[in-house]
């Protein structure tokens, strides 16, 4: 819930906005339980990598929050809801994490096309960003199930694919 201190266009965007934060939190919370599982799974690599997600996410969520701080919209933060924190396997992990960035992908197109309606301009500019983070997000997510079916049983492709995400910046 958010409580605008300036009237005009835009209020709906900023609702919109404010129920945002909460998603992008929650897949912070989702990257960290799947880091959790990964170390559990002695695979540090894929672990890091999930913890650079969680870090990532948690940074969105932040340019949202402040972005309606700038607007003079206090924010009344929702409560998240827990995330899984077992899953079958590494690929069944990195397929959740691809639906969870499609699912993520839309809500920013809807909040998108609101701002659009509304002629939220400092909404649009804002969201310019997120969309394109947002194709970045797919396709690394992507690329990682792929290769994962790609190695299959194979504990060897496993440990490379492990060391190779652990290098991430």
């Amino acid at each position: 819930m958010v409580q605008n201190t300036q009237t005009g266009t835009g209020d709906t965007v900023r609702e919109a906005t404010g129920e945002q934060v909460g998603r992008e939190f929650y897949a912070a919370y989702l990257y960290l339980s799947m880091s959790g599982y990964f170390d559990a799974a002695n695979l540090p690599g894929f672990a890091l990598w999930m913890r650079k997600q969680y870090e990532e996410e948690t940074q969105h969520a932040l340019k949202l929050f402040d972005s309606l701080l700038d607007r003079g919209t206090r924010v009344q933060l929702s409560p998240i809801e827990p995330p899984p924190s077992s899953f079958r396997s590494p690929l069944d992990a990195f397929e959740r994490a691809l639906e969870h960035e499609k699912e993520v992908t839309a809500h920013i197109h809807e909040l998108y096309d609101l701002a659009l309606q509304e002629k939220d301009y400092p909404s649009k500019v804002l969201l310019d960003w997120f969309v394109q983070e947002q194709v970045e997000e797919e396709k690394s997510a992507t690329e990682i199930v792929e290769r994962l079916k790609m190695a299959g049983e194979d504990g060897a492709a496993l440990l490379m694919l492990d060391k190779e995400l652990g290098e991430r910046p």
